[in-house]
């Protein structure tokens, strides 16, 4: 072999490990911050968590596969896996972009209610999921997922168990999490209404955060005064849809959220909401 096809072989081989050492490096390294992407998925919800110990938790994934392009937008292309997946509920602006989820990443666990549901999406899902073996955990009780020393996800809602039940109203069936990262805390609502709100402002449950995921798209049938002056938000975040049918969000549910003082982003306004916590404080990136 020539001398210098040989030193030319060399380099490129020393820059293919350095390379290989680096993507190793950026892939099992931990940040001190906790993330928290309100995706922009149009009239649906799709909340991407990423952890300081290098989780990815996934909450709902929108009406359609948009959550696929968003995914991409937020991890690394070497990260493909999703460490929890949590449907609030089978609707499909929540749904539908799990099933796509679900080709693209490795998902290693899902949390759901079991709530009875005929629609076909949540049949379509419901097969995958199956067919992929991913062990599909039903919440029927208030429960705490450990996810570090100083990080929790504190599943507070439903506080009976739905599997196998129908229900008139799915929102009220969604799955409540508070995510807790030293002394911040984030309140994920799915689409509660004011009877499910109800019973959590009447229980024994400590519903203060910093940040709120605003019920139901900001829908004036959700975040009443009493629940909202149980949370006290200094953030809240209402994923919804530009333009869309429903008149969300409600003019009054602006207006109950200015009364307790929340600064308030809409993703059919500010698009992808991007909130950093360092386990004190939460600033918006």
């Amino acid at each position: 072999m020539p001398h210098r096809l040989y030193k030319v072989l060399l380099i490129f081989g020393i820059i293919a490990a350095l390379a290989a050492i680096l993507v190793f490096w950026l892939a099992f390294q931990t940040a001190d911050n906790l993330e928290v992407d309100f995706l922009d998925v149009g009239q649906g919800d799709s909340i991407l968590i990423k952890t300081p110990y290098g989780q990815n938790i996934l909450i709902d994934g929108g009406p359609d596969n948009s959550v696929i392009e968003k995914l991409g937008e937020e991890l690394p292309w070497w990260d493909r896996q999703i460490d929890l997946m949590v449907l609030t509920h089978p609707h499909s602006d929540h749904l539908t972009g799990l099933i796509d989820v679900i080709k693209r990443y490795k998902v290693k666990k899902i949390l759901y209610t079991g709530v009875v549901h005929t629609s076909s999406d949540y049949l379509a899902w419901l097969k995958l999921v199956k067919n992929k073996k991913i062990p599909l955990i039903i919440i029927s009780r208030p429960q705490i997922i450990k996810l570090g020393r100083d990080s929790e996800l504190n599943i507070i809602y439903p506080r009976k168990n739905l599997a196998g039940q129908t229900m008139d109203n799915l929102n009220n069936s969604s799955i409540v999490a508070k995510l807790i990262y030293g002394k911040t805390k984030f309140l994920f609502t799915g689409d509660i209404e004011s009877e499910a709100e109800k019973e959590l402002a009447d229980a024994a449950v400590n519903l203060q955060a910093d940040v709120l995921k605003v019920a139901h798209h900001g829908s004036n049938n959700s975040s009443g005064k009493k629940f909202l002056e149980k949370v006290m938000p200094k953030i809240a975040v209402i994923q919804v849809g530009a333009d869309n049918d429903f008149g969300h969000p409600g003019r009054r549910t602006i207006k109950r959220l200015e009364r307790v003082g929340a600064r308030i982003f809409r993703t059919d306004k500010n698009g992808t909401i991007k909130l950093i916590s360092d386990g004190k404080t939460v600033t918006i990136k």
